[in-house]
């Protein structure tokens, strides 16, 4: 459940974002920098909410910049949310070595682990779901949530509109330009609350490129559940499963048979990334995405 925190919050920012017509390449930019602001302003401030606050608001100010660009300017949403992750990995890598390298300061510390009384002493489901730190928790909320926003509301029920046939949607009064900046914008602070799990909460510490490409699994996995809040967790749970497996086989020390070599460590670390290639080729054509999903609108 620890592991697919990170990524299903970014899929479920993924899911909203897309369905409402906006290709949202950048989360990968938005978690690596919210994990770094989010990292600077506990480091700052000894206080780890603050952090995460900060965290998210990377994550907001992120995506309305791509939103700003993709729906406003109609720059192509792909190179838009590129160009964000190459500057995400740039600004991240330089402030690093400039600042946080060298602190001779102990870091912030992480999260704490909320055992939810009563519920975490039930067998076998209790410490599955009722023992975990707080962005774990967000997250299961967040599923919920986000579930019930987009197939039980009117706000959802226009965003889908709008990710369809915007011209449509434009023709009964919804404005789409306000129902997509809104997607991307909770795309961003989603993506940015999965950004702060990996400095404020696994190991706290921030280290370069420490989201190691989780916002693109999390697309993968937002394509293989096929849009829908629920179908991206359970995909984000698989990614999740094959990464604590791989992690769990160099623990055991497994070798391979008949030659008696130990498993690379290189190969376990591909393991989630192979995985998302094959889920993915295997998705596409099976998957049907928003009509409008990507393409930019200009109101007659």
């Amino acid at each position: 459940m620890n592991e697919a925190t990170p990524l299903t919050l970014a899929a479920l920012g993924g899911v909203i974002s897309e369905r409402s017509g906006v290709v949202n390449i950048a989360l990968e930019g938005m978690m690596l920098m919210s994990a770094f602001t989010g990292y600077v302003a506990a480091f700052q401030t000894h206080n780890l909410w603050l952090g995460v606050l900060a965290g998210v608001l990377t994550g907001v100010v992120i995506s309305a910049l791509h939103a700003a660009l993709s729906i406003s300017l109609m720059v192509d949403q792909i190179v838009s949310g590129f160009v964000i992750n190459i500057l995400a990995l740039g600004i991240t890598g330089v402030f690093f070595k400039g600042f946080l390298q060298e602190a001779s300061v102990a870091g912030p510390g992480v999260l704490p682990t909320w055992h939810i009384p009563l519920l975490s002493s039930i067998p076998v489901i209790g410490p599955i779901l009722f023992v975990h730190q707080p962005i774990t928790y967000a997250m299961l909320i967040a599923i919920v949530l986000v579930q019930f926003l987009l197939f039980r509301t009117v706000w959802g029920l226009r965003t889908r509109a709008v990710g369809e046939h915007p011209l449509a949607a434009d023709t009964v009064g919804i404005n789409v330009y306000r129902v997509r900046y809104l997607a991307v914008i909770l795309s961003g602070g989603l993506a940015g609350l999965g950004g702060t799990y990996f400095s404020l909460q696994q190991i706290g510490q921030f280290l370069p490129n420490m989201t190691g490409g989780r916002g693109f699994i999390a697309l993968a996995a937002m394509i293989f559940g096929k849009w829908k809040p629920l179908g991206a967790f359970y995909a984000c749970l698989l990614f999740a499963g094959a990464e604590a497996f791989a992690g769990q086989i160099q623990i055991w020390g497994w070798h391979i048979p008949v030659v008696g070599w130990p498993i690379p460590f290189q190969f376990l670390g591909m393991l989630p990334y192979l995985l998302t290639i094959i889920v993915v080729a295997g998705a596409m054509g099976r998957a049907v995405a928003p009509a409008a999903d990507g393409k930019p609108y200009r109101k007659a």
